[in-house]
């Protein structure tokens, strides 16, 4: 992990802490003045010229040199948390695409190329068994078919699909509502560090910033802009997961929902998603037909020619299984004797690669890539 701080995030992180600078100001001032370090250079008269800027914000820029960022700095550096700025990678390219991206990020873990290809999971915190136990199946289905599984590591929902996705051995990346320092829930600490292990922890708050109840909403932008769409398991008529949905959409993210029972409260607002055109969800196919031709990871290093970007996560055998597998019909004991595999191994990994819709079946003994 990157724990040197050049001066552009050290002044992306003082322009950030300017009372008043929210992530919209912030992207209008380093649009005018090029970067963070220029506008908090910039004169007052230019300052004012920029949309949303008014006398009282002008001079909090102007002190903002009177600001400590040393102590968050340091704070970072101790706890290996990895400040990330917009327009610079690792910083999610997803994420960067909406309208009110957060300017800066703090991660826990790694962040990966691969991480574009992500769906995310919520729903309500106080879930019904049901609903826990779909919301695991459908992140282990996904995580199967490569995609890594975004949530808020809240209670119940967000839980169990973080959940889901590790038991794969899967990617998943949390979205905290507060700093990584002020953790919550709390008793999600030991979920919070085989997630870390696994893929990243991110949020916009300052590390020992606590979770206030404003900030949960504000979240849910960064879950949604972070995926390609959003499954709502389970949620109330007001519950925080329609909100992750609604931003979704605008957005230009699909949104999926998980029926229930006519008569559960927990039912009712997935009921209503669909209602209103959001796809209903009974499997992982359901998911991934809808997303279609998923994009290849930009910037990757390899020089191997990838037809589906899942290919990237294929174990050695999967991926040895798949080479010989040709675009026209393939006989499994040709595999067996090019792989020089034993005949069920092959069989049990052409099952997975079947999962992950990289191949199909054209009968009992041949089967063809997709």
């Amino acid at each position: 992990m990157n724990t040197i701080f050049d001066q552009e995030i050290q002044s992306a992180l003082r322009l950030k802490l300017v009372q008043g600078v929210g992530p919209r100001t912030f992207d209008q001032l380093v649009a005018r003045f090029g970067s963070a370090q220029a506008a908090l250079e910039a004169a007052p008269a230019e300052l004012r010229a920029v949309d949303g800027v008014g006398s009282k914000l002008v001079r909090e820029i102007s002190d903002a040199d009177q600001i400590n960022v040393s102590q968050q700095l340091k704070i970072c550096r101790d706890n290996e948390i990895e400040i990330l700025l917009a327009d610079r990678k690792p910083f999610p390219k997803l994420l960067d695409e909406i309208v009110d991206a957060p300017p800066v990020l703090f991660c826990r873990g790694d962040l990966k190329p691969e991480d574009e290809l992500a769906v995310a999971i919520v729903g309500t915190r106080r879930c019904s068994n049901y609903g826990r136990k779909v919301a695991g199946q459908l992140a282990r289905g996904l995580a199967m078919a490569g995609l890594t599984i975004v949530s808020g590591l809240a209670r119940g929902i967000d839980a169990a699909a973080h959940q889901g996705a590790l038991e794969m051995g899967g990617r998943t990346i949390a979205v905290l509502g507060g700093g990584h320092l002020n953790l919550y829930p709390p008793e999600h600490a030991d979920l919070a560090e085989k997630i870390q292990q696994s893929g990243a922890i991110v949020t916009e708050s300052l590390p020992t910033q606590a979770p206030k109840s404003g900030s949960f909403p504000r979240r849910n932008r960064i879950i949604s802009g972070l995926s390609l769409g959003v499954i709502v398991v389970e949620a109330g008529q007001r519950s925080g997961a329609l909100i992750s949905a609604r931003l979704a959409a605008e957005q230009g993210r699909e949104v999926f929902a998980v029926p229930g029972r006519i008569d559960s409260r927990v039912a009712m607002g997935c009921h209503r998603l669909i209602r209103d055109g959001a796809k209903l969800v009974e499997s992982v196919d359901d998911v991934l037909e809808e997303l279609g031709p998923l994009p290849c990871p930009v910037d990757l290093e390899t020089t191997k020619k990838i037809k589906n970007p899942i290919e990237l996560k294929l174990t050695d055998q999967e991926s040895s299984v798949l080479n010989v597998i040709k675009d026209e019909a393939t006989e499994l004991d040709w595999i067996v004797q090019e792989t020089q595999l034993p005949p069920a191994r092959v069989l049990s990994t052409i099952s997975v690669l079947e999962i992950r819709r990289l191949i199909r079946r054209v009968s009992g003994t041949a089967v063809v890539r997709i």
